[in-house]
């Protein structure tokens, strides 16, 4: 199943890959040549060697093949570089893209799931994913395909020179070598699986904490979060220990072979020697050859090993691409014509969860241009009704209609585009007071963002602050009181200038002064639209 799983996760980056498809050739020609290049050096400096060893070379010096020695050692160098350099554009293409489609499907996912989700991991689950990427695509191309090409060439030199016992001895070795790793390998896997869960509790845990500062500060809770903290960090410390050990294992296994390996290689050179069946240069040659498969092979179970981390980092993060939408459009749905906006709830029953049943076949009708407010008690569902107006949830019965159309044939964008809202909890972007305004129309012009934030009764407020519409005003808005939140979330929905109008509370955070001024507001911008307004109190 985890073979499945990581031939998935593969899989689906290829077509990242194939974008760039003469990049990709390209960068593939120049590995094979610089592996060709590497695998001549030393099959030039046996040469050497036997050409030195001559009684002759004392008075000639062979500079050919000292000139072309450095040409090869340089050209294999050189040919990496410019594989590195043609392929970074594939690499980072490859990252920009996954991370963009994770983040478009978290938005298109529905609000149940974002009730559910914990910021912290999911942020360390993307993180940790991307940096997969670019650590798998660049490896698993360029050092473990290289390798093997490498690995193929040295045993078919060796089989073609010499003894066939010295193609036996490699092939040997790397068995051993590739069991070792792949079995030592998946079982240090249950290691990193437990860091990556710890690590991801132990950001959500340490975001959750600091977003609520002031509330941990009023109940003195500085120790007890620390002391959360610090469990989940105990528990990745210890998969943290166990996986360094292990590794330090898995090294020493992965050494004592290719040591036994070599060994053997360089007695079977020596007794050729010996019995005149082998040059010095052919010792030479030999002994090169294993020292350059020696880095490559030891890179090789480094590189296998942070594949498979990077498989199991990406797994988490390709785990939410396969989150279910919940919440899709039809394939013919149409956009939605709000020219006459009546809506109509008829019969509409909806619950959350099986358990816990919200609306029970809830009947009304808001004519085009009408405002109907709906008061009633906390926790007996008017909220509900706007996440159901724009379409959060499906309804398990009953229909909702806007214009005499079904919300569920039409996109979803095109309804949300016709409805703006001025939500119960007001939450803001931890960026300036203008662009938290200019949200509510993107390519609005700066007037018209100063007229709408005249008409929310803020303007002059932020004109006196310091850096006044530049005025950043933090995580979640939290530089700001309630009232002057309320007062920018209904300046960017004036701005919006939608065929609908929901307010969820709209003014709960002011005070009664600035209640009655934002209320004759409200009414003037509310004329000749349908508007919802939903209350727990008549006022």
């Amino acid at each position: 199943m985890t073979a499945r799983k990581n031939l998935k996760t593969i899989f689906t980056l290829l077509p990242y890959l194939w974008e760039f498809k003469v990049r990709v050739v390209l960068a593939l020609s120049l590995l094979v040549l610089a592996k060709l290049a590497n695998v001549s050096v030393p099959l030039v400096l046996k040469e050497i060697v036997d050409s030195l060893n001559q009684p002759q070379a004392m008075l000639t010096l062979p500079a050919f093949l000292l000139f072309g020695y450095g040409l090869l050692r340089l050209g294999s160098t050189l040919f990496g570089e410019l594989r590195d350099a043609v392929f970074a554009k594939v690499t980072q293409r490859a990252i920009r893209r996954v991370a963009n489609q994770v983040f478009t499907h978290l938005h298109a996912l529905s609000l149940r799931f974002h009730l559910e989700r914990q910021t912290g991991g999911v942020s360390r689950d993307i993180e940790r994913g991307t940096r997969g990427i670019s650590f798998l695509l660049n490896f698993m191309l360029f050092n473990i395909l290289p390798t093997m090409l490498e690995i193929g060439l040295v045993m078919a030199i060796l089989v073609n020179q010499y003894d066939i016992a010295f193609a036996a001895v490699i092939l040997i070795t790397l068995l051993a070598y590739i069991i070792l790793t792949l079995v030592v390998t998946e079982w240090r896997m249950i290691f990193r699986r437990t860091m990556n869960t710890m690590d991801s509790k132990a950001n959500t845990q340490a975001i959750d904490s600091l977003l609520n500062y002031e509330t941990v500060k009023y109940f003195g809770n500085e120790a007890w979060e620390s002391k959360r903290y610090d469990e989940h960090l105990q528990t990745w410390e210890k998969a943290a220990i166990r996986n360094q050990t292990s590794l330090a294992a898995l090294n020493s296994g992965q050494s004592v072979i290719i040591a036994v390996g070599i060994t053997l290689l360089m007695f079977l050179a020596a007794d050729h020697v010996i019995h005149g069946t082998m040059t010095i240069g052919d010792l030479v040659l030999v002994n090169t050859y294993l020292l350059q498969l020696y880095m490559p092979l030891h890179f090789l179970g480094f590189v296998y090993r942070e594949i498979k981390h990077s498989l199991a980092d990406m797994e988490r993060m390709f785990s939410l691409l396969d989150e279910n939408r919940e919440i899709r459009d039809k394939p013919d749905a149409r956009k939605l014509d709000a020219l006459n906006p009546a809506i109509r709830f008829d019969h509409v029953n909806f619950s959350y969860d099986t358990n816990r049943q919200i609306l029970f076949d809830v009947s009304f009708e808001i004519r085009s241009g009408q405002t109907i407010a709906v008061v009633g008690q906390s926790g007996s569902g008017k909220s509900t009704l706007a996440r159901l107006l724009f379409r959060f949830y499906d309804i398990q019965s009953g229909s909702i209609r806007i214009d005499d159309q079904d919300i569920r044939d039409v996109t979803q964008q095109s309804l949300r585009a016709a409805m703006g809202i001025v939500p119960q909890d007001t939450v803001l972007f931890n960026d300036s007071i203008y662009y938290n305004i200019a949200y509510g129309r993107p390519n609005a012009s700066p007037d018209e963002i100063y007229a709408a934030a005249k008409s929310a009764q803020i303007h002059d407020f932020i004109k006196s602050l310091p850096d006044q519409y530049e005025t950043i005003v933090g995580e979640r808005g939290l530089k700001l009181s309630g009232g002057e939140k309320q007062r920018v979330a209904i300046a960017r929905t004036i701005l919006k200038n939608p065929a609908i109008l929901i307010f969820d509370e709209a003014t709960s955070a002011l005070d009664s002064n600035s209640e009655k001024q934002i209320q004759t507001e409200l009414k003037r911008i509310a004329e000749n639209r349908t508007t919802l307004i939903i209350a727990h109190r008549l006022s």
